[in-house]
């Protein structure tokens, strides 16, 4: 008779022991000459060394499957728990392999959704740095957001760095109502809501309190050495040429950045140019650094947003036509 320990720290406890333990009843029915307990996030098995080896690898092919594919029915748990011929398991294991990036606290499964959203997923996997550009509305920072919370998840990165430019059109922090992080919240507004749409309340409070996860403007990381990270600078349009070098500067060891920004969207005033643009055009060619362009096929928000981004984009074309023709009738004057 032994015993062993299987921890479950890496998926919802409801979603693999079931409403009620329905699920659980269903591998201890699998395996009846075992004495299976249940405490918290982990499995106790005692028993025959050879039933105990059996089980751990049908739980551990349960775990994997909710890891990559969220919550199973209780037809799939009994499916898995029954198949034991290799084509079953393979069928298992490879269903939807690595579409889904994380789930959410109700289940709720994101995953990359357009081609250049993939290419996005495909790209920051490869690189250290990726530079992801596009228009409002394309996923660009919902999905790495995700992406940053599966390497949490996964223990590839220590902490998630999350920050951008306090800038807005037409407004100055000097006058807004409140302390320093009421004046910043408001900026940072969209990367809350994502991480909301990822982990649950109360793990995030947590994440938060202890730093593990830190959203902050993009003039705190001055000085810093963000090691064992992964850092999203969303935004980054707004950000002058001397501060994304200084943001580029700061990656440290064992750290992933993704830049996010939309070049149709630069607030800075008028005297200043975005060092998005600078920063593209000097290091596209260096390794470990990848540039992605996102486009109106991408938008995943409510379909009137790609045809408003369609109509922007024809305007700005012909008014740069206009402005063209305008100045060669001037130069031929």
């Amino acid at each position: 008779m032994t015993e062993t320990i299987i921890n479950l720290e890496t998926v919802n406890p409801i979603d693999f022991f079931g409403v009620n333990n329905n699920k659980l009843d269903l591998l201890k029915k699998k395996f009846p000459l075992l004495k299976i307990l249940s405490r918290g996030t982990q499995l106790k098995l005692s028993g025959a060394p050879e039933q105990i080896a059996e089980a751990t690898e049908k739980i551990n092919l349960l775990v994997s499957y909710i890891e990559r594919n969220g919550p199973l029915s209780e037809n799939y748990f009994d499916q898995i728990l029954g198949g034991d011929d290799a084509e079953t398991i393979d069928h298992f294991q490879e269903r939807n392999p690595n579409e889904v990036l994380v789930f959410g606290p109700n289940g709720k499964s994101v995953r990359a959704r357009t081609a250049n959203q993939k290419r996005l997923v495909q790209e920051a996997e490869k690189n250290d740095i990726l530079f992801a550009i596009g228009p409002a509305g394309t996923g660009k920072t919902y999905t790495a957001v995700a992406l940053a919370v599966r390497a949490l998840k996964n223990k590839q990165v220590k902490k998630i760095i999350l920050t951008r430019p306090a800038v807005e059109a037409g407004e100055s922090l000097g006058f807004l109502p409140g302390d320093l992080k009421e004046k910043i919240d408001p900026y940072l507004r969209p990367l809350y809501d994502a991480l909301d749409d990822m982990i649950p309340a109360d793990k995030l409070g947590y994440y938060m309190t202890t730093r593990t996860i830190e959203i902050a403007p993009l003039a705190y990381m001055r000085g810093r050495t963000l090691d064992n990270a992964f850092i999203i600078l969303d935004e980054a349009q707004n950000a002058t040429d001397l501060q994304l070098k200084m943001f580029l500067t700061r990656i440290g060891a064992n750290a992933k950045a993704i830049i996010t920004g939309d070049m149709t969207q630069v607030d800075l005033p008028r005297n200043q140019t975005s060092g998005l643009q600078t920063a593209v055009r000097i290091l596209q060619n260096i390794p470990g650094i990848s540039h992605i362009e996102l486009d109106e096929e991408d938008v995943v928000r409510h379909r009137l947003v790609k045809a408003i981004i369609k109509a922007y984009h024809k305007e700005h074309e012909q008014g740069q036509e206009r402005r063209d023709q305008k100045e060669f009738t001037k130069s031929h004057r």
